[in-house]
C-alpha cells in the first residue's frame, strides 16, 4: 500500500433518488478520493442526480441483483487502483460520516475487512430496526461466529470496507448475484484466513431508506444458513468448493486482471473497454 492510500467508496445503487445526495453531502471532505455508483437499473432519477453530484456512474444494461452489482462495484474499483474499498448503500440507512472509522483498521494494518455494525454499543431497535430482522440478524451472525471462529456482533451490514489485497484474493466474481452476498463474503474471508474488525455504527431505519422485506428476508437467512453447510462441507473436505479455494486471478477474464493491474495485453485496446455498463 502507498504512502497515501487510495480510498474509494463504491455505492451498489437501485431507486436511490430521494436519500443519494443526503448520503453523498455527509461523505467527510478530504478522505475519499474517488466514488463509483453502479446503477441496477434504476427507475427513478438515481443516475441524473449521481451524475449532477460529479460521481462516476456504471449503468448496467439490465438488473442483476444486489451481489451482482456489488461485484460490479469491486471490480471497478480495483481497476480505479482502489487501496481501500468502502461499500456504503446510498439509501441513507448508514452514517456515511463513519468512514474515517471505518478504514481506520485497514490503514493502521490491522484488519483486511471491517464492518460497520449496527448491534456494537447501541440500541438497533431504538433506531428502528424491526424486532424480528433484529433476532434474526442476533442468530445468524451466533451461527457465523460458531463456524467460522469469529467473534463479530453482527455478520449482516451493508457498510463495509475491504482492503485491496482482500478484493484481489478472494473469488467475488463466484458468489451469488442476491443478497447472499455479504454472507459469501465473510465466509470467505475465514476460508482464507483475513482478519476482520468492526466498529460501531448507528442504525437508520425510515421510510426511504431500502429494506428486505419478511419473505425476502427468510429466503436470506435459509441461503445465509446454506452458505455455513457449504463451508462446512468445504473445510472437512467432504464437498470442496471453488468459492472457498480458487483466488480471483483464477476465475476472471485476464483483460479484466489486465485492467486490475493496469497491465498491457494484445487485446490493445479492447481490455480497455466495459461490457459491465457506461461510464
Amino acid at each position: 500500500m502507498s504512502a497515501r492510500p487510495r480510498v474509494v467508496v463504491v455505492m451498489p445503487a437501485y431507486n436511490a433518488a430521494k436519500t443519494l445526495e443526503r448520503t453523498y453531502a455527509d461523505i467527510p471532505a478530504g478522505v475519499v478520493d474517488q466514488i463509483i455508483l453502479v446503477d441496477d437499473v434504476s427507475q427513478d432519477e438515481t443516475v441524473e442526480i449521481a451524475c449532477r453530484l460529479g460521481l462516476r456512474v456504471i449503468i448496467h444494461v439490465q438488473n442483476r441483483g444486489y451481489g451482482g452489482n456489488q461485484k460490479t462495484c469491486y471490480l471497478e474499483a480495483l481497476k480505479d487502483g482502489a487501496d481501500v474499498i468502502v461499500m456504503l448503500h446510498p439509501d441513507y440507512q448508514y452514517d456515511s460520516r463513519r468512514i474515517p472509522e471505518l478504514i481506520a483498521p485497514i490503514l493502521r494494518g490491522e484488519a483486511d475487512l471491517v464492518l460497520g455494525s449496527r448491534l456494537a454499543g447501541g440500541d438497533p431497535l431504538a433506531g428502528g430496526m424491526p424486532r424480528y430482522k433484529y433476532l434474526a440478524n442476533r442468530f445468524l451472525t451466533a451461527v457465523e461466529n460458531l463456524v467460522f471462529g469469529q467473534h463479530l456482533s453482527e455478520c449482516h451490514t451493508g457498510f463495509r470496507a475491504y482492503s485491496r489485497r482482500f478484493l484481489l484474493t478472494i473469488p467475488f466474481i463466484l458468489n451469488s448475484d442476491r443478497f447472499v452476498f455479504d454472507s459469501e463474503v465473510i465466509a470467505q474471508a475465514a476460508a482464507f484466513g483475513f482478519r476482520i474488525a468492526e466498529v460501531p455504527v448507528p442504525t437508520r431505519y425510515f421510510a426511504e431508506a431500502s429494506s428486505v422485506d419478511f419473505k425476502n428476508g427468510l429466503i436470506y437467512g435459509l441461503a445465509t444458513l446454506g452458505v455455513v453447510i457449504q463451508y462446512v462441507l468445504d473445510r472437512a473436505g467432504l464437498i470442496p468448493h471453488p468459492r472457498f479455494r480458487k483466488t480471483l486471478p483464477e476465475v476472471i477474464s485476464r483483460y479484466h486482471l489486465a485492467q486490475i493491474h493496469g497491465w498491457k495485453t494484445d487485446g490493445g485496446d479492447a481490455a480497455a473497454s466495459s461490457p459491465d455498463g457506461l461510464a
